[in-house]
């Protein structure tokens, strides 16, 4: 789950409002079935601004999105932010339900969050880049 660190804030994020909606929605389906990605979804679009869809800024990450980023000291790596239909790690398309999906929501290049892995240990993504899907397919 994300949580905060004892010396972290947890960065802002921006959601478009139609995703918001969706998101929740699957959010509330899965509370059953896997609680802790449920609550740590819910957690993330519970901090974000919602903003209309035609008032997103761009480079954003949005589902859809693709974003270039970093683990803690691991190579930086690319991949698409997808529902969990859609996921394929093999194809670089993760769901927004992995730590690291919920993770991504919402911020732009040059953010940073931290978690607390189930193992326990503190992680931290960085973002490096943000493309909209179509820009990302494109090249």
């Amino acid at each position: 789950m994300i949580t905060r660190t004892k010396d972290r804030r947890l960065p802002a994020i921006t959601i478009a409002r139609s995703e918001h909606a969706r998101l929740s929605n699957l959010a509330d389906m899965l509370a059953q079935r896997d609680p802790h990605a449920a609550e740590q979804l819910a957690a993330e679009l519970d901090r974000a601004k919602i903003v209309d869809d035609a008032r997103m800024a761009p480079g954003v990450m949005r589902m859809g999105s693709v974003a270039e980023f970093q683990i803690d000291d691991e190579a930086p790596q690319s991949a698409e932010l997808v529902f969990p239909k859609d996921a394929d790690i093999s194809r670089q398309r993760i769901s927004v339900l992995t730590p690291v999906g919920a993770a991504l929501l919402g911020l732009s290049a040059g953010q940073s969050i931290q978690w607390v892995a189930r193992d326990g240990r503190v992680r931290r993504l960085s973002v490096i880049a943000v493309h909209a899907a179509d820009e990302a397919r494109a090249s």
